[in-house]
């Protein structure tokens, strides 16, 4: 497994277009808990209930019918705090509409905490 984040979001949409409503993935991580707070604050999934065991812990997701796609993004580019909305433009389909996740030194935040507090990081993946 190349990119555990990409893997994980690949089976979460594939889950989807299937259409069950929950779904397991692994490995857990905490990366990975801070981005599903941050999904379940914003109403795009229900629930998630971490497992843990000696492998490195799965997750159980609760999908609800807001959630269109969730993808990483690769390469993972770093941004200014200006620059935020020509990504915004460029991975959702319109403005205000989703969230872009970025890694930055306050922790795991959305676009619109980066706009807010102006200051950039690292593209990690994007929803809506």
């Amino acid at each position: 497994m190349v990119d555990s984040l990409s893997t994980i979001f690949n089976t979460i949409n594939v889950a989807r277009r299937m259409g069950k409503r929950s779904c397991v993935v692994s490995p857990s991580s905490k990366l990975l808990i801070n981005l599903l707070e941050i999904v379940k604050k914003n109403g795009y999934i229900d629930n998630y209930e971490i497992i843990n065991d000696v492998r490195g812990g799965f997750i159980k997701i609760d999908i609800n019918e807001h959630l269109n796609t969730c993808k990483a993004i690769r390469p993972r580019m770093p941004i200014k705090a200006g620059d935020i909305v020509k990504y915004e433009k460029r991975y959702l389909p319109a403005l205000g509409f989703g969230l872009i996740f970025l890694s930055t030194n306050k922790g795991v935040i959305t676009n619109e905490e980066a706009k807010r507090l102006m200051i950039g990081g690292n593209l990690l993946a994007y929803v809506y």
